[in-house]
């Protein structure tokens, strides 16, 4: 039989269903502990949001899905979001671009073609951003979140890699490299080809050396940007207030006992980053990132309003969460009978049990609900209510609804 699922989608059985509310709840709860403000924006946008202010690389804008949207004789072009950060600034621009400080959440999904169709091309995020203020303590107060998400369903031992846009920019910009060179370098970089700089540094000797402790896979650990920062910024002056700014960062991170490492190429796939970039792996899986991108909304129409953000995967963290992680103190669980004389009394006891916190539900022809604790018989004629503990085999009798929740109670 022909395969009725489009290529690249997911369905998601109850049991995968139970993981992602877990996530999501998790995301949820310390959005809000952190004071941000849960959003939501439309599937659907225009084309130009992620094209005409080269906020995507050229490798990510060949993958969205855009049709035209008709509107009598003319249509604009609309894409499937490929991204979630662009339409929550969008929002920004349109809603809000007087509120100043905005802190805000979301759970969305996002459409991003991929041509074998074997892995996601629609896949699940809780993002967030930050938008108004630009400070290390921001960028670092992001990384924490994110991190208490991850710890919070139950994953453990994740690698947090850094790199930070501005660095790079500043360094393509020392090459000597025309505008278009500079963003198609910046490209590779950040769609993971850091060694791209080995082959630009050759016949520039005054560069090699700060470009060697960028490249040198031993400076990846928390010493590295403190014993070369001095020697960048005298290499390469104009690069120190990107190099202080992520020193400060680093220097907060290290405070609260967090470890990291550097990556060049850990921004991979936006262009729109200016600052501090950052990446979550739990092993060789990618479950989150973000950064710092000020330049995003002056470039879609807005005030000069700094930001930043990021995102974690829903569907990578689902593969990886542990069964005991989503273990937690579950309502008891109830089945109910209802004679047809009986049905209104039926549905009045199943709405009681809910407001009490019991999941209860009819049973439907011959079908018993799984794991059921108890059930409950609901007659026409004394007594009107039969409970039976399920699990030790007792039989309880009941005229009025508050005797069965005193029965269950007790």
């Amino acid at each position: 039989m022909r395969d009725q699922r489009c290529r690249g989608t997911r369905d998601l059985s109850p049991e995968e269903m139970i993981r992602f509310r877990f996530i999501e709840k998790a995301f949820r709860d310390c959005c809000l502990q952190w004071g941000y403000e849960e959003v939501r924006t439309p599937t659907l946008e225009y084309l130009h949001l992620f094209a005409s202010t080269g906020t995507l690389t050229p490798s990510m804008l060949g993958k969205v899905y855009s049709f035209l949207d008709w509107d009598g004789w003319s249509g604009e072009r609309v894409v499937l979001r490929p991204d979630g950060t662009i339409p929550v600034a969008r929002l920004y621009i349109d809603s809000m671009g007087d509120s100043g400080l905005a802190k805000l959440s979301y759970v969305s999904n996002i459409f991003i073609f991929e041509e074998t169709g074997k892995e996601s091309r629609e896949r699940w995020q809780g993002g967030v951003e930050l938008i108004g203020v630009s400070s290390p303590l921001a960028d670092t107060e992001l990384m924490i979140l994110a991190s208490e998400v991850l710890k919070k369903v139950g994953l453990g031992n994740i690698e947090l890699r850094l790199c930070h846009g501005g660095l790079i920019r500043g360094l393509l910009h020392e090459l000597g490299l025309s505008p278009g060179e500079e963003t198609e370098v910046f490209d590779q970089i950040l769609d993971g080809d850091a060694a791209v700089l080995a082959t630009i540094k050759a016949g520039k000797p005054g560069l090699d050396e700060a470009l060697s402790l960028l490249l040198d896979p031993k400076g990846k650990s928390p010493a590295f940007l403190k014993n070369s920062m001095g020697l960048l910024a005298r290499s390469l002056p104009q690069l120190k207030p990107a190099l202080d700014n992520f020193g400060n960062i680093i220097a907060l991170l290290e405070d609260l006992g967090y470890s990291y490492r550097i990556d060049l190429a850990s921004g991979r796939g936006f262009e729109y980053y200016t600052g501090v970039i950052f990446q979550f792996f739990a092993g060789k899986e990618k479950v989150g990132g973000g950064g710092r991108y000020d330049a995003l909304i002056p470039l879609m129409g807005g005030k000069d309003v700094p930001a930043s953000g990021f995102a974690l995967y829903f569907d990578h963290l689902m593969n990886l969460i542990e069964p005991v992680a989503l273990t937690e103190p579950a309502a008891q669980r109830i089945s109910v009978d209802a004679e047809p004389e009986a049905i209104k009394q039926g549905f009045d006891m199943v709405s009681r049990l809910h407001k009490e916190g019991y999941v209860a539900e009819f049973k439907l022809g011959a079908k018993e609900m799984a794991d059921a604790e108890w059930r409950l018989d609901v007659r026409s004629k004394a007594p009107l209510f039969i409970l039976t503990d399920q699990v030790e085999q007792r039989r309880f009798e009941a005229q009025t609804a508050e005797e069965v929740l005193a029965l269950l109670k007790r």
